[in-house]
């Protein structure tokens, strides 16, 4: 019953780009870290095996002080390492993997084709391959089934499970029944997936063990625990320095301020957040420029947006003589036979904008 640890998904070197200039260099240091809070966590958790499913690195071209720190972090784990590179990393003759040398315990699979390392101290056997190219077409697994030999077999794959005419390595689901594995190590997928099972398979993504922008939201982190034949007792262990939030703050009854606090996260001054407002708001349009500017401080990184809806009591206004009124009643129309929310929210700036116009009022 072997102890292993799962990741995947590091993207070292990632752009940040959606980040301020300095806040993204600043988390592209800090993402180096993450290779030695794995190290800590690997050895608080006593494993035995470290299973890393791909895409360690953005791409081919890796900053040496980033190689080195991950180099470092590996070998310091003190147990069998494997890696089965990614898409985004795939093994060729160019690759990081190809132009270092790695530690005596980091075991990188370099083929396409299924490859089977065997641990006698654990009377286990891990198979894995590698991508060798952006894309991968053929099914990894196909073909594929371990032997009945009484050890505890192991997968660690990059791929896409249930998606069979996807080109990034597609991992068929009969596949993974038909594998003989106990527990397939799976990355590609940045959300974790929970433990699932096809057959006698248990399988998994851990997701990302921090994430890069507002489509990889709230804790990230990787699976530690231990993987037999009778099934595997995995638990997911948050990783992540930074965590990324899309909050919505409700101005129905209350000003953005106190919308905004109210919604404000504990771990706001180390977080990036985005924000954003809706329910019934007045008629002058929420000053984002300024509200940024007022709570900037308080987040590591802040977002704000407008998706609030003319409060009701303006409309009552539709019925005035006036050339207000005259405009209120055509854009009330307008809004109510709309045929989306983002054509209602079109609307309602626009509304606003009308309405600052007549009145020389400046909404930002």
């Amino acid at each position: 019953m072997p102890k292993i640890v799962h990741a995947a998904d590091f993207h070292l070197d990632s752009a940040f780009g959606g980040l301020p200039t300095d806040k993204a260099r600043e988390r592209r240091r800090e993402s180096r870290e993450l290779a030695d809070r794995l190290a800590d966590l690997v050895r608080a958790e006593e494993a035995e095996i470290v299973l890393l499913a791909g895409d360690l690195f953005d791409g081919e071209r890796v900053f040496p002080e980033t190689l080195e720190r991950l180099k470092a972090a590996l070998a310091s784990m003190g147990c069998p390492v494997f890696i089965a590179p990614g898409n985004h990393d795939p093994y060729t003759p160019h690759s990081p993997y190809a132009a270092t040398d790695w530690p005596e315990n980091v075991h990188i699979f370099r083929s396409e084709a299924i490859e089977s390392v065997l641990l006698p101290d654990f009377a286990c056997v891990v198979h894995g391959a590698a991508f060798t190219s952006p894309e991968r077409t053929s099914p990894p697994l196909a073909g594929f089934s371990a032997p009945e030999d009484g050890r505890t077999h192991l997968l660690c794959l990059h791929g896409d499970a249930g998606a069979p005419s996807s080109p990034y390595g597609p991992i068929l689901r009969e596949h993974l029944s038909a594998s003989g594995a106990c527990y397939a190590a799976l990355g590609h997928v940045h959300q974790y997936s929970g433990v699932l099972q096809d057959g006698d398979t248990c399988w998994a993504y851990p997701g990302c063990p921090e994430g890069r922008g507002f489509d990889e939201l709230g804790d990230k982190g990787v699976l530690a625990g231990t993987v037999d034949r009778e099934g595997a007792a995995l638990a997911f262990m948050p990783l992540c320095r930074r965590r990324y939030w899309i909050l919505e703050a409700d101005v129905t009854d209350a000003s953005p301020r106190e919308a905004l606090e109210s919604v404000m996260p504990e771990t706001a001054e180390q977080d990036i957040c985005r924000i954003i407002f809706t329910g019934e708001a007045e008629e002058a349009e929420i000053d984002l420029p300024a509200l940024e500017s007022a709570y900037r401080e308080k987040f590591y990184a802040l977002e704000l947006r407008d998706k609030t809806r003319p409060a009701q009591a303006l409309w009552a206004r539709a019925g005035e003589d006036t050339l207000r009124g005259l405009f209120l009643q055509e854009m009330k129309g307008r809004y109510d036979a709309a045929p989306s929310e983002e054509a209602r929210e079109e609307i309602a700036l626009a509304v606003r904008f009308g309405l600052a116009a007549m009145e020389g009022r400046d909404i930002g």
